[in-house]
């Protein structure tokens, strides 16, 4: 057979193209077969079954080259228990987030983070002053000791004057005579939100959700 020398050169500069056409080619099937659900290191499991010598580090290139990424099945939990007989405080902060001083208004919130070990509860509070995370704790079980552990590192940290106000749900760690009794010893004026609204503490709400987003 008769073969030019540019004529080879050139059909060999063009396999490491076709071979990463076919591949990506493969990639965007599995994705499509696979509804979505495979990320780099599956997908990678699932190329080297049908004969392709990739790493993860190349199967998540070439998902990206294909256009192709997981989708992120969304894992929730209630944390939010208002059905008590407890005394519940009106609602003070009114969605007023935007606070010119520290000091002037803390939010306080739990929130369920799916970990490879199962469900971690993570309790904290935010002064919307400067929106820093002032006091934080994170335990298993979800008791009002989260909640307390959180407020006394707030505290520790920034200790507060007279009269700064404490907004949370009206969840039962928060409306817990415990964490009244810690409040009032502060001096804090309670703050809950209405039944059922997330909105009323939005801040620390897009927080949580900035946390588990760039956690994935």
């Amino acid at each position: 057979m008769q073969v030019s020398r540019s004529g080879f050169y050139a059909w060999r500069s063009r396999l490491p193209n076709e071979r990463a056409q076919a591949r990506r080619a493969m990639v965007q099937s599995i994705h499509r077969e696979k509804r979505g659900s495979y990320g780099s290191r599956r997908m990678a499991r699932e190329l080297q079954r049908r004969g392709q010598s990739v790493g993860r580090h190349q199967a998540r290139n070439l998902m990206r080259e294909a256009g192709v990424e997981a989708r992120q099945r969304r894992r929730w939990r209630q944390t939010t228990d208002s059905q008590h007989h407890l005394a519940i405080a009106p609602n003070l902060l009114d969605s007023q987030f935007m606070v010119a001083e520290s000091n002037r208004a803390w939010v306080a919130d739990i929130t369920a983070i799916w970990t490879l070990e199962g469900w971690l509860h993570l309790a904290a509070v935010l002064d919307l002053g400067d929106r820093q995370i002032v006091g934080w704790a994170m335990a298993d079980p979800m008791r009002t000791s989260l909640v307390l552990d959180a407020l006394r590192m707030a505290v520790g940290r920034r200790p507060p004057p007279a009269g700064v106000i404490h907004h949370s749900d009206r969840g039962s760690q928060y409306a817990s005579h415990d964490y009244q009794e810690a409040l009032d010893q502060h001096a804090f004026r309670v703050s809950m939100s209405r039944k059922g609204n997330c909105w009323d503490n939005a801040v620390l709400e897009r927080f949580f959700g900035s946390l588990k987003s760039n956690g994935r």
